[in-house]
C-alpha cells in the first residue's frame, strides 16, 4: 500500500508549491492541513493555492467551512483521516499539506478529544470576554506552560478549550496530547523551513502582496457574510487585523492609505510571531525530515529520500 506524505513547517517556506509537486510526481492528492484554508472565501489572506497553482492535482478539506462557522480538531481528523483512507484504497498517495500542527498531530497520531462542559465552557467565555486572550494565556501558562507554549496568547478559542478541559479533567491539556510514535498510515512527515532572516523577508513581502491584491475588499465581503461572528475565521491572521483597523475607522470598513499600511504592519508582525510557535512546534517532531525550502532541486532531493 502507498504511503501518505505529510509537507509541514513554517508559513511562507513554500509548502504549497512542494506538496503540489510532490502529487504530481506521484501520482497523488493535496489533503489540506491548513485550519484557516478550511474556509470558503478566505482566499489571499490564507494564500490558498489557486486553481492554476494547482496544476489540475485534486485538493481536499479546502472551503469546506462558511465563515461564522467554528473550526474543529475533531471533526477535521474524522473527514482527512475518511478522506485518506479512501486515497489509500484508490492506491492514490495522499499529500498532506499545512502549518496547522495540531490538525496534522491529529491525523496521524492516537490524539483524543475529551468532552465538553456548556457550563464549565460558559464560564471561562465570560471570563474571557471580561480579561482578554492576554490574561487567560497567562493563566494557561501557570496551569500547563507545555500548552501554554503550543498555543498563541491571540488564539482565545483554544486557550478556552484548554482550560475547560483542565477544569474537567484535573489534568493538563497537554496530557491529552499523544507522545509521537509511529505515524497512523506509515506517513513519511517532510518538514520545509528556511533561514529566520529570509523567512521574514517572505513574510513581509508575502503580507504586502496580500493586501496588493485586495485582502482589504475579501474582509470586507466576508463581514457581509459573518466572519466578525466566526470565533476561528476572524481571529486569522490578516483578517484579524484588517477587522481592527475597520472598526477604528468606524467600521464602515473603508481604510485610508495609512489605515492599510497599517494594518499590513501588524500582520507581518503576527505572522513572524505566528512562523517561531510553528518553528517549535514542529521542530519537537523528531519524525520530521528537514528540507531548505530555498534548495535548488527541492522536489527531486525530497522525492530522492522517500523510502521505495
Amino acid at each position: 500500500m502507498k504511503r501518505p506524505v505529510a509537507v509541514v513547517g513554517p508559513t511562507a517556506t513554500g509548502k504549497t508549491a512542494l506538496g503540489i509537486e510532490l502529487a504530481l510526481a506521484l501520482g497523488g492528492e493535496v489533503v489540506n492541513a491548513d485550519a484557516m484554508q478550511l474556509y470558503r472565501g478566505m482566499d489571499i489572506g490564507t494564500a490558498k493555492a489557486t486553481e492554476e497553482e494547482r496544476r489540475g492535482v485534486p485538493h481536499h478539506l479546502l472551503d469546506v467551512l462558511d465563515v461564522e462557522q467554528a473550526a474543529s480538531v475533531a471533526a477535521y481528523q474524522t473527514h482527512a483521516r475518511a478522506r485518506i483512507e479512501s486515497l489509500l484504497a484508490e492506491d492514490t498517495v495522499p499529500v498532506l499539506v499545512g502549518g496547522s500542527g495540531l490538525y496534522v498531530q491529529a491525523v496521524i497520531d492516537d490524539l483524543r478529544f475529551p468532552g465538553t462542559n456548556p457550563g464549565v465552557r460558559a464560564e471561562l467565555d465570560r471570563q474571557a470576554t471580561e480579561q482578554g486572550s492576554a490574561a487567560m494565556h497567562a493563566r494557561l501558562a501557570a496551569a500547563d506552560p507545555e500548552a501554554a507554549a503550543a498555543i498563541l496568547p491571540t488564539n482565545i478559542r483554544r486557550i478556552v478549550r484548554a482550560l475547560e478541559v483542565i477544569e474537567i479533567t484535573g489534568k493538563p491539556f497537554s496530557a491529552n496530547l499523544p507522545k509521537p510514535g509511529s505515524p497512523r498510515y506509515g506517513t513519511v512527515l517532510v518538514g520545509v523551513d528556511r533561514a529566520s532572516a529570509e523567512l521574514d523577508e517572505r513574510v513581509d513581502r508575502r503580507v504586502g502582496l496580500m493586501f496588493d491584491a485586495g485582502l482589504v475588499s475579501e474582509v470586507r465581503d466576508l463581514v457581509e457574510v459573518g466572519l466578525r461572528e466566526g470565533k476561528t475565521a476572524s481571529r486569522a491572521l490578516g483578517y484579524q487585523q484588517v477587522l481592527a483597523a475597520m472598526d477604528e475607522a468606524g467600521g464602515t470598513g473603508e481604510l485610508t492609505e495609512a489605515q492599510t499600511e497599517a494594518a499590513a504592519a501588524a500582520t507581518a508582525q503576527a505572522t513572524r510571531r505566528f512562523v517561531r510557535k510553528q518553528r517549535s512546534w514542529f521542530r519537537r517532531d523528531d519524525r520530521i525530515r528537514w528540507f531548505d525550502g530555498a534548495e535548488e532541486g527541492l522536489t527531486d532531493h525530497v522525492l530522492s529520500s522517500l523510502d521505495p
